[in-house]
């Protein structure tokens, strides 16, 4: 954004502080004082690493970060990079534990093999399937203090929650039930989404976004999940495969509804911002969740009529096969929930917010049996 032209410094600083607070009374997140807290002149900078490898993702990403050091007054800059361009995706998390940057915006998912518990702060097969029902447990059953206690133990800092969307599967053949599964070369996010489909038949392996389309195209694998229609049209994703699967109508992803990404600080760095600073992130991830989670469906708007044009077919699984899923999910779900005591007190909010009224999404005869280890 450019900078606002004025005669003299007083003038500038008058500007930036009446931008600051009319932005604040506009709910746009940003500090809602002057900026008083770190020496004039004085700016912390971070990098900040995300998973998106291209694409609509990554251009909001980057066009967020730009935003910061004015919202700031100076006194916070995002230094935004691409997937892979510090270190490799799977990398992020000891990168920022380590300092070499000094926050992440990654797929939560990916740290489920560091702590069981992470399976559970982003969506999972036959979960929570709207983005508001996951804003309910982060923001009003406790998810988002367990989840700063989860991360706090490896010296990092959750800050919260970011929506993109559903994950889709892109495939060289179609796949028109589960049974299309059995026997497929087949790219997932690891965790309980590649044994759900290891149970289903299919030959699972674990890739960064960034490595999907080559492996693709060399037919190492033939069946891909990643993200959703805009960004993955936008990897090339439409000119190795000829088909894109996904659930009945309206249950777009019926394995990853609304994965969930964060951004996540490394405590040294959290820890030395000045208290006004800190409730500026916050609420800055909050509102940048909503900004970046419509953008996204906006240009998945116009990627759909591109494959279209582009002769992909969408197919879409049926009522049978949801519920074929649900048997293998749900004992994935109690299996990963006993790994520890965290992950187990995790998922427990979880079925009971699924098991209740409001959702209904799960049924005591359906966890008939199974026990949670608390």
């Amino acid at each position: 954004m450019p900078k606002l032209k004025t005669s003299n410094r007083n003038n500038t600083k008058t500007s930036r502080r009446q931008f600051i607070t009319a932005s604040a009374v506009a709910g746009a997140g940003v500090l809602s004082a002057p900026a008083i807290a770190t020496a004039a002149g004085h700016t912390v900078t971070w990098k900040v690493q995300t998973s998106w490898p291209g694409g609509i993702g990554l251009q909001i990403f980057k066009d967020w970060c730009a935003t910061i050091k004015e919202k700031t007054d100076g006194q916070l800059e995002f230094v935004p990079f691409g997937a892979k361009d510090v270190v490799g995706d799977f990398q992020l998390f000891d990168a920022v534990k380590n300092g070499v940057l000094q926050a992440m915006n990654p797929f939560t998912l990916y740290w489920a093999g560091r702590m069981p518990a992470a399976v559970f702060l982003s969506s999972y097969p036959m979960s929570m399937r709207n983005p508001h029902e996951w804003d309910v447990f982060y923001y009003g059953l406790g998810g988002l203090e367990i989840a700063r206690e989860l991360f706090a133990k490896h010296d990092m800092y959750y800050v919260g929650p970011i929506h993109h969307g559903p994950n889709i599967i892109h495939s060289k053949v179609p796949i028109r039930s589960v049974d299309d599964f059995r026997g497929r070369k087949m790219r997932l996010p690891g965790g309980m989404v590649a044994e759900v489909f290891q149970a289903l038949g299919a030959k699972t392996t674990l890739l960064p976004g960034s490595e999907i389309f080559p492996a693709l195209e060399k037919g190492t694998i033939d069946v891909a999940d990643y993200v959703g229609p805009a960004v993955n049209h936008a990897l090339g994703f439409g000119q190795v495969t000829d088909y894109i699967s996904m659930g009945p109508p309206g249950f777009m992803s019926v394995y990853q509804p609304v994965d969930v990404m964060d951004l996540t600080v490394g405590m040294d760095s959290w820890n030395a911002l000045p208290d006004n600073l800190k409730d500026f992130v916050v609420r800055e991830v909050k509102s940048y969740s909503i900004e970046h989670h419509a953008k996204i469906q906006k240009a998945d708007q116009e990627a759909w009529k591109k494959f279209a044009e582009e002769g992909t077919e969408v197919t879409r699984l049926s009522q049978d096969d949801v519920d074929a899923i649900t048997d293998v999910a749900v004992e994935r779900w109690f299996a990963w929930a006993n790994k520890d005591k965290d992950a187990a007190r995790v998922f427990k909010i979880q079925l009971d917010y699924m098991m209740s009224g409001s959702l209904g999404y799960v049924t005591p005869d359906q966890i008939e049996g199974y026990t949670l280890d608390l």
